[in-house]
């Protein structure tokens, strides 16, 4: 186990390629991630696919590495199946490459790729392949985890072109929790609640959905950009309208102060483990009670209704029955926020 690591902090040797990187890969990576795939230290894993598959990757450099809800290693897991899970793909095998400054702590590196090996659970996936290097004290800050996945597609045509008009949207939880979680986490705030990132892995919710043969349209993992962005995108992927009702929308107190205090909209706040589907509009209410029956979406929402109206704009019904364009958020509200 890594407890046998002699160093407290990692050395340029760790990268290095000899007996020091070999027992920081043994002992910490193997040994969490531990599977007969990786355990063949070939130069790249052999993989058994069939038929359609999905492919993605993705980059984490989230500051801080640690926030309430979880932390780089659980983001980086649930953020690529996520991915994978969207296009209906059951995630299968990733691949991990991590970028280390010289000086981090083993402890610290420990419990994120623990944090990584347990999230791995939630959908079954296998790292397969993954890299390891370090570089000098100020060339980066502390860690950064690249992870790419393969999903087999088990529902095909999901798509941010396929929203059809005659949609229903619904949203699965509340949303802008990752977002206020790291704005309270850099800016050190204190609140009297028990507000934390959404962080999670989507794949068992989309499996249920998949399972009871719900036709869905399409379907985003609402990360950055929020609500505002899936929504405007997919308004124009589909040359359609869309028209949401804010009243209808879950938003957190904590995450309504924090967007008051700092002059945000929680719809444009970045989420890691909310997503966004579009339905046919007889059939919504069958996806949310399975969403919330067996996927634990206790807050998921029915949030608008798609038409052939203001193709390609989004609009935003105010609970003071007045509307206005809800456009694609401009600038960075909040970097490294995954």
């Amino acid at each position: 186990m890594v407890d046998t690591l002699k160093d407290k902090s990692i050395q340029l040797s760790h990268g290095g390629g000899g007996k020091e990187m070999n027992k920081l890969i043994r002992d910490l990576f193997f040994a969490e991630f531990d599977n007969p795939i990786l355990r063949s230290e070939e130069d790249a894993a052999k993989l058994d696919l069939h038929g359609a598959n999905a492919f993605t990757t993705d980059s984490f450099t989230v500051s801080p590495l640690f926030f309430a809800g979880g932390d780089i290693g659980k983001l980086a897991i649930a953020g690529t199946v996520n991915d994978l899970a969207m296009m209906g793909a059951e995630p299968q095998y990733l691949s991990c490459s991590v970028i280390i400054e010289e000086g981090f702590s083993i402890k610290d590196l420990t419990t994120i790729v623990r944090s990584m090996a347990k999230e791995l659970k939630q959908s079954g996936a296998r790292i397969v392949c993954g890299d390891t290097k370090v570089v000098p004290k100020g060339c980066a800050d502390g860690l950064f985890i690249n992870t790419s996945g393969i999903g087999r597609i088990l529902r095909p045509n999901i798509s941010a072109a396929n929203v059809t008009v005659g949609d229903a949207i619904i949203v699965s939880r509340d949303i802008g929790c990752h977002g206020a979680a790291i704005l309270m986490a850099r800016e050190g705030l204190t609140l009297e609640s028990a507000l934390q990132s959404d962080c999670a892995t989507l794949w068992p919710i989309v499996e249920q959905l998949i399972a009871a043969n719900i036709p869905i349209h399409a379907m985003r993992d609402a990360t950055r950009g929020g609500l505002s962005a899936v929504l405007n995108e997919w308004a124009i992927a589909s040359n359609v309208g869309i028209t949401v009702n804010e009243a209808s929308i879950p938003v957190s107190d904590e995450v309504k102060g924090l967007c008051e205090l700092y002059g945000f909209e929680a719809m444009d706040l970045a989420n890691e483990g909310t997503f966004i589907l579009a339905v046919p509009n007889d059939i919504a209410l069958g996806a949310l009670e399975i969403m919330q029956r067996f996927g634990h979406c206790e807050h998921a929402a029915i949030i608008g209704t798609v038409s052939d109206e203001l193709v390609g704009k989004v609009v935003l019904r105010t609970p003071w029955n007045t509307k206005r364009y809800l456009d694609l958020p401009q600038g960075e509200l909040l970097p490294r926020i995954c």
